[in-house]
């Protein structure tokens, strides 16, 4: 079943959810993290957005991460690989539960299903990638011009209902802003 694509009024909650989510993650992977940051929509406050927490991971040692496989697993995360980003650790989390047959079946690699509906999103990446630099300015830029956000609310909203259940075709409709915000976020990032 294909997730659906719902785009909804920024809740005040997600900053808390993040907080929970960030203690559970810090207790698991313990010494090799660096930093764990609230990124993405949920992150803005006042911007509409799929209500998934993205989270940025900064570690020491992608190495060191990947060791980590099965505390993840014990949160319900899932490992994407680079899920198409080079040097990046993608994983993600369902507000499904795990199931009975989930539980006898532990260290298999699908062991936790991620189901329709995903609340987590973990992107890492090893400390001195440009991708956390990308990650933080984006979300920067975002809550200092508050304009900008608005504008990205608008065409979020006006994307999700023809895309509902093709995430392909959302995020290529949102990809020509998010790449020229991204450059004046850059831009920006540097100056501040």
């Amino acid at each position: 079943m294909a997730r659906s694509i719902v785009v909804i009024d920024h809740q005040m909650s997600w900053h808390q959810a993040f907080k929970v989510e960030k203690a559970q993650l810090l207790t698991a992977l313990g010494k090799c993290v660096v930093s764990l940051e609230h990124i993405g929509s949920t992150s803005v406050p006042g911007l509409a957005a799929k209500p998934i927490i993205d989270m940025l991971l900064e570690v020491d040692s992608l190495a060191a991460l990947d060791a980590q496989g099965e505390h993840l697993r014990a949160l319900s995360y899932i490992a994407r690989g680079e899920n198409g980003i080079i040097g990046r650790r993608y994983f993600c989390k369902s507000e499904e539960s795990k199931s009975e047959e989930d539980k006898s079946e532990e260290g298999k690699r699908d062991e936790y299903k991620v189901g329709p509906q995903r609340t987590h999103h973990l992107h890492a990446f090893q400390s001195g990638s440009q991708q956390l630099i990308a990650h933080r300015a984006f979300r920067d830029y975002l809550i200092a011009h508050p304009d900008k956000a608005d504008e990205y609310a608008e065409l979020k909203r006006i994307t999700a209902k023809p895309c509902h259940h093709d995430s392909e075709a959302y995020m290529a409709a949102k990809e020509e802003f998010i790449q020229e915000t991204l450059a004046l976020a850059l831009c920006w990032y540097g100056k501040v």
